[in-house]
């Protein structure tokens, strides 16, 4: 329907709505085995995969790298920290800033979370992971408006 109200079915947004809850219902119950909500994951794998390249990111890098709320980011690194997962240490620099690093133990963790959960997107991406469109799409939406 033209300029009108179209079927939800038809709408970008409601089948995006939709594909998102289903992966994240698979996502959490890859993680669950581990003890890691998805955010948790999320910032525990980028706060290593960060630190494999050589930088202790700041909770605000690891805010921005992930697109998640800063507030939120440095509740939930808290969380990790207590659990034995990740450091957080003054910037030398910056007095106000906390540098992050990965225990061996939250190392360890985040290899086998990753695993797990690059094989539970290969699950559910399945019949749709090899178009060629779908990683430039998502990079674009992902990056947000032009």
């Amino acid at each position: 329907m033209e300029g009108g109200i179209g079927l939800p079915g038809e709408s970008p947004g409601f089948l995006l709505w939709r594909a998102t809850l289903r992966w994240q219902r698979a996502t959490a119950a890859v993680l669950q085995p581990f003890g890691l909500t998805h955010v948790q994951f999320v910032l525990l794998a980028s706060t290593w995969w960060l630190g494999e390249q050589g930088e202790a990111p700041s909770q605000r890098q690891l805010a921005e790298h992930c697109g998640t709320d800063p507030m939120m980011t440095s509740q939930v690194v808290r969380r990790l920290e207590a659990a034995g997962l990740i450091t957080r240490q003054l910037d030398p620099a910056d007095s106000r800033a906390r540098r992050l690093g990965v225990t061996s133990a939250g190392r360890d963790l985040a290899v086998l979370a990753i695993v797990a959960v690059e094989s539970g997107d290969r699950a559910y991406f399945g019949r749709v992971a090899d178009e060629p469109s779908l990683r430039p799409l998502l990079r674009s939406l992902a990056a947000g408006p032009a």
